[in-house]
This record gives C-alpha cells, sequence and structure tokens, in this order.
C-alpha cells in the first residue's frame, strides 16, 4: 500500500505540474475543453484542468513575414512575365486564427496570386514595370479586407521582383541603350552650344571692353589737348599783357620825364620796325608818318643814338 500510494502521489504530482502552462511574451495559447473553445490564454501563468481540457493552438503575435514563389501573371498588352511578392501580417485574434481556415499561409498565398492577376490585367507592360507602389497599395488593401474574417491584419505587400520575359528583357535593354545614347547626344550638343555661347559672350565682352578703353583714351586725350590750348592760350594772353603793361609803363615813364613829340613818334617808329620784322602781313601807318623826310630823319638819329649808347 505504501508503495501505491508514493506512485500515486507521483503521478498527482506529475499532472498537477503539466496542468501549469506559462504563456510567454507576444504569444497567445487557444483552450478547448472537452473539444469545445473555452478560452484564449494571454501572457502569464494559467492553470489547466486537467483530462479536459487542452490547448488548441499556440498562437505568435509577432509580424509575420510570407514570401511567395514567383507567379506567371499576364499584362494588358498580353505580356507574360513571374512576380515574385512578400506579404507582411500580423494575428490580431487567435480565435478566428484557430477556428476560421484550416491553412491560413496557403489561403494568403492563393489569394495574393489572384489578386495579383487581377491587378496586372487592368496594366500594360511600361505600367506593371514603373507602377509598384500603386499595385503594393491595391494588394495589401484587397489582402487586408480578405483576411478580416482570419483573425489576420496585412500590414504591407511588396513585390520582390518582376521578371518579363527574355525576348522583352533584350528590347528593353536596347531601348535603354538607345535612350542612354540619346541623352549622351543631347548633353553634348548642349554642353557644345553652351561653350560656344560662353565664347562668344567672352569675344563681346572683350570687343566691349576694347571700345570702352578706346572711347575713355579718346576723352583722356581729348581732355589734354584742350588743356594744353588753354594753357597755350593763357599763355599768349599773360604775354600780350605783360607786353601792354611794359608798354604803357614805357610811355607813363616817358611822360614823367618830360619827353617831346620826336621822341615819341621815335618811340612809334621803334614798335613800327618790331611789328615790320617780316611777321605781320599788313601794316597801318601812322598818319602823322606822312612826310618821307621826316621819317629818314628819324631813323637816322635814332640809329646814330643807339650807337652812342652802345659805346658808352
Amino acid at each position: 500500500m505504501f508503495i501505491i500510494l508514493i506512485v500515486l502521489f507521483i503521478v498527482a504530482l506529475f499532472i498537477l505540474t503539466a496542468c501549469v502552462k506559462i504563456v510567454p511574451q507576444a504569444n497567445s495559447y487557444v483552450i478547448e475543453r472537452l473539444g469545445s473553445y473555452l478560452d484564449t490564454w494571454g501572457t502569464g501563468v494559467h492553470f489547466l484542468m486537467p483530462f479536459t481540457d487542452r490547448i488548441a493552438k499556440k498562437v505568435s503575435l509577432k509580424e509575420q513575414v510570407a514570401d511567395f514563389p514567383p507567379q506567371p501573371v499576364i499584362t494588358k498588352d498580353n505580356v507574360t512575365m513571374r512576380i515574385d511578392s512578400v506579404v507582411f501580417f500580423v494575428i490580431t485574434e487567435p480565435k478566428l486564427y484557430a477556428y476560421g481556415i484550416v491553412n491560413p499561409l496557403a489561403a494568403i498565398e492563393n489569394l495574393t496570386a489572384t489578386t495579383l492577376r487581377n491587378i496586372i490585367g487592368d496594366l500594360d507592360l511600361d505600367q506593371t514595370l514603373t507602377s509598384r507602389e500603386i499595385i503594393n497599395t491595391k494588394m495589401r488593401e484587397v489582402l487586408d479586407k480578405a483576411t478580416d474574417p482570419w483573425g489576420i491584419k496585412v500590414t504591407r505587400v511588396e513585390l520582390k521582383n518582376i521578371i518579363p520575359p527574355d525576348a522583352i528583357q533584350a528590347a528593353m535593354e536596347k531601348q535603354m541603350k538607345a535612350e542612354r545614347e540619346r541623352r549622351e547626344s543631347i548633353l553634348k550638343a548642349e554642353g557644345e552650344k553652351k561653350s560656344t555661347i560662353l565664347v562668344a559672350e567672352g569675344k563681346k565682352a572683350a570687343a566691349i571692353l576694347d571700345a570702352e578703353a578706346e572711347k575713355q583714351t579718346a576723352i583722356l586725350r581729348a581732355e589734354a589737348e584742350k588743356r594744353r590750348q588753354i594753357e597755350e592760350a593763357e599763355g599768349r594772353a599773360e604775354a600780350i599783357r605783360l607786353v601792354q603793361d611794359a608798354t604803357a609803363q614805357g610811355i607813363k615813364m616817358l611822360k614823367e620825364a618830360g619827353a617831346d613829340e620826336a621822341v615819341l613818334k621815335l618811340k612809334s617808329l621803334e614798335a613800327f620796325e618790331k611789328a615790320a620784322d617780316g611777321r605781320a602781313t599788313k601794316l597801318i601807318v601812322p598818319t602823322e608818318l606822312a612826310s618821307v623826310t621826316g621819317l629818314v630823319q628819324s631813323i637816322a638819329e635814332t640809329a646814330q643814338m643807339a650807337k652812342y649808347e652802345a659805346k658808352e
């Protein structure tokens, strides 16, 4: 009896230990009692009734990724290509996930393939290659709505690869090469055009600067010539004024010395002689010199007086 009691105790302890369950973080357990749904356990310690309760499904609440193989699709312009997609989803309702559908991942894969075919069928080849964001958005909306009854929320859908046929790939490469060559030619022509424009603008600027320099040089020369002429005119005027002042001073001195009319006539002759030194073209003879004899005599006397003064 003692041995039987020990065995029963060990069995009871084992059963009791097996009934204590710990649900880890970001997980959820679906519990059934006698084959019917009982409860959904969250994170923490839980006690399972022996023999009647069982864990029907362990569900991870983390975001999951499903990478599906390439699916053949046909575009609007009858081009067959293969597209593989990646679906990101998270389980929001463990009960619906456990009882809503038999194989959720297979259902998502098939739903993704059919949705992708429907969307690509309304687009041509060029739109398919350039509208990945639009395709991703449409697929996410359709899949998210379709998976709500399964307790699944689709958070993101991405087209991983778009693989067109080999002939289409070769044509696209040729087209891309031609487009690059065209851009190269355009860039080269634009560069030559800009270079020509810059050279022309440089020549124009140089010509303008040369013209401005010549203009400034001509202005400076004209101003210098003008100043020179003004200085010469001022010099001649000053010389004339000095001569006039000297003449006036001499006449004044002669008058103060009491010179008679003969002396005045003699000085007039001297002035007449200087005026007639060959530079003047016109001579004005005073009326007082009408007598040639008086003029000759006056000149002779003047010459004798000049010689006498030179000897002294």
